[in-house]
């Protein structure tokens, strides 16, 4: 290319070293179709009865909540709790400032004695006028009009206690204890604030939610809730309402299923909007780990099936829906879609494959192990990793 001009040559070696980059850049040739067809492990999926465990998400709630309003009014005197603590039902948490309601109850006090007074006041009046109309000294009107004042005390003396009662009860919810055990939030009003208490809208102190037990609520397919209902109708597995099934639940960053429950509630109806219905299991949580509103990943026993079994590294994602890989006879590759169930045995339980199927489980990370493409199949076999009921 060297014609003696310089510049020109110049241009072509410019031109040239920009070609080498390129070609630099898109990296070397690919070569897979001239090695020939990648090699693939393939194995029939494994056909076992196992116990079904169905996956459902939810989260945990409190077996009680309450929200603690104040159900007389006044100024908060005291609080006596710190902010976020486990409390015992009947701990004191406020107080309201005290000496009216001690007053009220004084003056209530003063009305019954004076209602006695007055009982045994008409008492002797009444007696009286009884041995008076004996010896015909005071007329029959003026018994009767003793009669009735008597009666009339005895009415006051009744409203009387019933008004010492409602003063002594004032007084006592002036001190706002816990109405269960459990974990108390923060305290929403300081000392020296004015509470409204006893409506509707009374004043929000704090809330308290129980610990242990805990329940996790999940929705569970109508679907599902069909078939659980035939099981129950064939004598397979009874229903939830009826009897607590087994349930597992794991949190978020957990691998195992470590906290077990059992179920204890199924609504009655299904959610005509979701296609869901609601159900409830319920989990001792002595140590108070699991806290309400957590949430986590539910499994739900649901009988015993004969199931097809086959490593979750098999199955691949095709948009919205799961496939899984076939060798057919004439060592194409071929797409198949499944339904994915739970897991046993340490395999994930589908639907949609027979036992004769060719499963690729291994080269499935070769990009020319595609739909269409030949392979080389080797044979291989799908080994269950726990036991058989896990």
């Amino acid at each position: 290319m060297n014609d003696g001009n310089p510049q020109r040559w110049t241009a072509w070696r410019r031109r040239a070293r920009r070609l080498g980059m390129v070609l630099l850049l898109l990296g070397p040739p690919v070569t897979g179709w001239a090695q020939g067809a990648p090699q693939v492990t393939v194995a029939a999926p494994l056909a076992s009865r196992v116990a079904q465990w169905d996956e459902f998400t939810g989260r945990f709630e409190a077996v009680e909540r309450v929200a603690l309003r104040a159900r007389v009014s006044g100024y908060i005197t005291e609080v006596h709790f710190r902010d976020g603590a486990s409390v015992k039902q009947g701990d004191l948490l406020f107080t309201i400032d005290q000496r009216p309601f001690r007053l009220a109850v004084e003056s209530a006090q003063a009305d019954l004695e004076r209602a006695k007074a007055q009982i045994i006041l008409d008492v002797a009046e009444y007696e009286r006028a009884q041995q008076l109309v004996k010896t015909a000294a005071t007329p029959v009107s003026v018994l009767d009009q003793r009669k009735a004042a008597l009666d009339t005390a005895r009415a006051q003396q009744m409203s009387a206690e019933a008004a010492l009662e409602t003063a002594q009860l004032n007084l006592e919810w002036s001190e706002v204890r816990a109405p269960i055990d459990g974990r108390v939030s923060d305290r929403r009003v300081d000392p020296g604030n004015l509470v409204s208490g006893g409506q509707a809208d009374a004043t929000l102190l704090t809330t308290i939610v129980s610990q242990a037990p805990i329940y996790f609520v999940f929705d569970g397919s109508e679907a599902d809730y069909v078939r659980y209902r035939r099981l129950d109708a064939e004598g397979k597995r009874p229903s939830s309402r009826d009897a607590p099934n087994p349930v597992k639940v794991r949190l978020a960053d957990e691998t195992g299923w470590p906290h077990d429950g059992v179920m204890n509630f199924v609504d009655n109806e299904i959610n005509p909007h979701t296609g869901t219905i609601r159900g409830r299991a319920i989990f001792a949580n002595t140590d108070g780990f699991l806290t309400p509103g957590t949430f986590g990943r539910l499994r739900l026993y649901g009988g015993v099936i004969d199931a097809m079994l086959i490593p979750d590294a098999a199955i691949v994602s095709d948009q919205a829906s799961k496939v899984v890989l076939l060798v057919g006879p004439d060592n194409k590759v071929m797409a198949r879609p499944v339904t994915l169930g739970g897991v046993a045995r340490g395999l994930r339980v589908v639907t949609g494959l027979g036992t004769s199927d060719r499963v690729i489980i291994t080269g499935l990370a070769n990009p020319f192990v595609r739909p269409g493409a030949v392979v080389v199949p080797k044979p291989g076999e799908i080994q269950p990793q726990g036991g058989a009921n896990d």
